[in-house]
């Protein structure tokens, strides 16, 4: 209930402040339709010239994509501060005062941001999502929508813990905004079905960082075409893998090493 408290008192300062600048809010949201919107017109021409992609339909892509929007804008939505973890918070000094007050400091940390703009990409998502799932004909039972549930929150789990892990390479080389940038690249793979790909970046994506696990190992599942035995719970599992390496061998024992900036 104590971090609960604290968390609205952030949350409502991070508003208060948002309002203030509702410009940057509303151009924030209207890029990330832009930048979907021709992503889908890049899909919708490959597939007038093509019938399927290696045994993946237009309808059954757009799923995929809509799915993986999903989780990717609510990880974007409360953990956004990762970023400046990696780009400036160590490199300037900023990073101490989260080492100071008498809170988790992950949790001080990832409280402090809060991003509306991601507003736009859940929306993109749960649009493209909800309209193939008409396209498909789709007709989830209770049981599907939990576990619809349960793959989102495991796929927005396994980008905070991939943000996580390499926003902490910083607390050891004061930035690391190109490694996470890098990494993060290759998130838009869980964007499209896994097959298309090489055995290479499948094995990238499946075990390395496994993005996979966001949109397209669960999203098979429901359109019946399962990639992973028990997709769904598979995906929940390496979700909660992912975090407990990142939070307890990269972040705290990047936290053990850490020096404030001039020491």
């Amino acid at each position: 209930m104590r971090y609960l408290r604290i968390y609205k008192i952030f949350l409502k300062q991070y508003l208060k402040t948002l309002m203030e600048y509702r410009s940057d809010f509303l151009i924030g949201m209207l890029s990330f339709f832009i930048v979907q919107s021709s992503n889908l017109i890049f899909l919708t021409l490959i597939f007038k010239r093509i019938p399927n992609l290696n045994g993946w339909t237009f309808e059954e892509v757009l799923f995929i994509y809509g799915f993986s929007q999903i989780p990717r804008g609510l990880d974007h939505l409360f953990t956004d501060n990762l970023w400046l973890l990696a780009n400036e918070y160590v490199r300037s000094g900023s990073f101490d005062k989260y080492l100071l007050r008498p809170i988790n400091p992950l949790f001080h940390l990832i409280a402090e941001r809060f991003q509306p703009d991601a507003f736009g990409e859940m929306i993109v998502g749960l649009s493209i999502f909800g309209y193939a799932y008409h396209l498909l004909n789709l007709s989830f039972t209770g049981i599907q929508w939990l576990l619809l549930i349960i793959a989102v929150l495991s796929g927005s789990l396994i980008y905070t813990s991939i943000k996580l892990a390499a926003g902490s390479i910083a607390l050891w080389t004061k930035r690391s905004q190109h490694v996470l940038f890098i990494i993060y690249q290759l998130s838009d793979f869980a964007s499209y079905p896994l097959t298309i790909f090489s055995t290479f970046v499948r094995m990238i994506l499946l075990i390395v960082v496994p993005f996979a696990f966001v949109a397209f190992v669960p999203a098979s599942v429901f359109l019946d075409k399962p990639y992973i035995p028990l997709g769904i719970l598979t995906g929940a599992i390496v979700a909660f893998v992912m975090w407990f390496i990142s939070y307890n061998f990269i972040w705290k024992r990047g936290l053990q090493v850490y020096e404030s900036t001039g020491n």
